[in-house]
């Protein structure tokens, strides 16, 4: 089986421009496009068990209204890259479960 991971985007500063280091971030972006909302809710209630991670829903920015299409448009992940080594496995792991269950993850440009 593949892969269902997305990677984690380049970190990004959450702080203004004289941010220091440990103000540095590592992000994910991703979607599943048939996800049902419910899923993505227990995905980032999962995730958000992990310490330092936080979660939140994209919405769904297609003009068209499909039965089949998630109402979602999207998840976003992030959390301290000073916690990468402890978070990122556990993150990954967790996308890995719910990809396998109910389909591939795509990464989303940020």
């Amino acid at each position: 089986m593949t892969q269902s991971t997305p990677a984690p985007a380049n970190p990004s500063a959450s702080a203004s421009s004289g941010s220091s280091p440990a103000a540095q971030r590592v992000e994910y972006r991703f979607q599943s496009p048939r996800l049902p909302l419910a899923v993505y809710r227990e995905v980032a209630a999962h995730l958000q068990q992990i310490d330092g991670v936080e979660t939140g829903l994209l919405p769904q920015t297609d003009p068209e209204f499909d039965y089949l299409q998630s109402q979602v448009g999207g998840m976003w992940v992030r959390y301290p890259s000073a916690q990468a080594e402890i978070c990122q496995p556990q993150v990954e792991a967790i996308l890995a479960y719910y990809g396998d269950r109910h389909g591939n993850w795509e990464t989303l440009s940020n």
